[in-house]
């Protein structure tokens, strides 16, 4: 989890509260550890810069030891995952053959319910991914206040070798066994779309689950996030994780001191990125970026990268990617030739898969700041270095922290059974036009009619918002907020002369002041 380090000089990379460092024994012993141990080696480390102020914090009577054991003690309980399963199951598909397929479910924690990860399809799926990932999003959820505890889930397919219907079949059956098994329902866990699954898939899960073990509960539908708005889907939830990528970029770029320290100006304008990845993240994380002045000259893919200095156009890549399934051979740009994280840039997004940027090619990054828009790009080793050359790293943890705040979003829409702004979107508009009124009369009142009435024109930005705000509105509102909040949690935990890491001490506070160290067997 994030993890801040004191530091002897103002280096933007170190001062990122939010910043999870890799464990240095992890890192001493293995050049290139696994994922699961990367995120192992984030929470040690992590756990042993903030021991001190959580023992120092707590108000109990205990001695210092019985302190130090108790913090010990919730740690050790918050490391592990708690619940993980491998299921197997077949379908028969369209040639009548039969397959056996694999799916990972992981539950971090079952202190705070219910708990919310993405539902991946991918032949690298494994148990110890699943287990990463699932305690990754406890970090992040914690990052971002939302009421959520992590979880993950894999199916071991590549999607792109099954029709339409065969992925219909092993999507509902991964949901039955899933619910037989405890890992889905609207207080247990509550899915996400993730790579290679978007609102199709989840729609299934909606209703597989719906028709069967929730066909008595009212608020079965928000046993799933990222539907289809026909399904009790949320507006933005689609572009929610770019969305939230934009906004973490924005909160640090407009920062005078962090931008001073890096040689740069304050601001979009001029500033020049590229994104690794043109998925969900990426495409949205492009598309804001341009639109508020920064120009993308460079994306990767895994089948090709693209080059153009001048600037590349998001919604033209997109509809060439729609229509040719790829962004090699979009007009008016160049093939890259080499690693698309290597050429100089303001801004790097790496938004592909983790452990990207690793010790192999950390010294040929030119970037300024890396934004980290996937799980885990930064291997150990990279890390280290990257603040050693005061290059920033914005983490992933608050990075991508966007499309789990929108799902939080639509799962309070599901559990409340009506839309944000139903109930109150015509007395704003009212409420709009008699303020306008209420103000006209004032002034004729106090100027008189002599020159004729005296009419109040709104401004054009206000005439868009005088209707009242729509459920868009307000998730754009909330998720912009949440960004900005923890921003400058961040920054106010960087400022600190003892430095200590922020995701930590809010995950072992819920822990710590709900007794999670207790049991009923404890008692006996």
């Amino acid at each position: 989890p994030a993890a801040l380090l004191a530091h002897r000089r103002p280096q933007p990379g170190l001062v990122l509260a939010a910043r999870r460092h890799y464990s240095e024994e992890v890192a001493e012993r293995e050049d290139d550890p696994s994922f699961f141990k990367t995120v192992e080696g984030f929470f040690n480390r992590g756990a042993s810069i903030v021991q001190d102020k959580l023992v120092e914090d707590l108000r109990t009577r205990e001695s210092e030891e019985q302190k130090r054991n108790r913090v010990g003690g919730i740690f050790r309980i918050i490391n592990p995952c708690n619940h993980m399963l491998s299921v197997s199951f077949r379908i028969r598909r369209d040639d009548s053959s039969w397959e056996v397929t694999k799916g990972y479910p992981a539950q971090h924690s079952q202190h705070r319910m219910p708990c919310n990860g993405g539902v991946h399809y991918s032949t690298d799926v494994s148990i110890d991914e699943v287990k990463a990932l699932a305690s990754l999003m406890t970090c992040k959820c914690a990052v971002v206040g939302v009421l959520f505890w992590g979880a993950k889930a894999g199916v071991k397919i590549s999607p792109k070798y099954y029709t339409n219907n065969e992925l219909e079949k092993i999507t509902r059956r991964f949901t039955i066994e899933l619910a037989k098994k405890g890992f889905i329902g609207c207080g247990i866990d509550v899915p996400a779309p993730d790579k290679s699954t978007g609102e199709l898939e989840m729609s299934w899960i909606a209703d597989a689950y719906a028709s069967t073990i929730g066909h008595y509960d009212i608020n079965a539908h928000a046993c799933v996030i990222g539907k289809p708005i026909s399904q009790g889907g949320i507006h933005g939830r689609i572009s929610a994780t770019g969305h939230g990528v934009f906004h973490g970029i924005e909160n640090f770029i407009n920062e005078a001191s962090y931008m001073s320290i890096l040689g740069m100006t304050s601001g979009f304008g001029g500033k020049t990125f590229f994104v690794q990845g043109f998925g969900n993240a990426g495409l949205h994380s492009m598309r804001y970026l341009h639109r508020f002045g920064a120009k993308c000259i460079a994306v990767g893919e895994s089948d090709g990268s693209i080059w153009n200095p001048d600037g590349i156009d998001p919604k033209e890549l997109e509809d060439f990617k729609l229509q040719h399934g790829s962004i090699v051979g979009f007009p008016k740009v160049k093939p890259y030739e080499g690693s698309i994280l290597e050429p100089y840039c303001d801004i790097l997004i790496p938004a592909a898969s983790e452990k990207q940027l690793s010790k192999s090619n950390e010294s040929r990054v030119k970037a300024k700041i890396i934004a980290e828009g996937d799980n885990g790009p930064t291997t150990p080793e990279a890390d280290k270095i990257f603040l050693e050359r005061n290059i920033m790293v914005i983490p992933d943890l608050y990075m991508n922290a966007g499309g789990v705040t929108v799902s939080y979003f639509e799962w309070l829409k599901n559990l409340k059974h009506v839309s944000y702004g139903r109930l109150t979107f015509k007395y704003e508009r009212n409420s709009n036009y008699h303020l306008f009124m209420s103000v006209e009369e004032t002034l004729e009142r106090k100027c008189g009619k002599h020159g004729g009435a005296i009419p109040i024109v709104p401004t054009a930005e206000f005439q868009d918002r005088i209707s009242g705000a729509s459920e868009k509105d307000i998730m754009h509102s909330g998720l912009v907020c949440t960004m900005e909040h923890s921003a400058r949690q961040i920054m106010h935990t960087a400022r600190k002369a003892a430095a200590y890491v922020n995701t930590i001490e809010k995950v072992f506070k819920v822990y710590n002041e709900a007794g999670a160290t207790f049991t009923y067997m404890d008692y006996g």
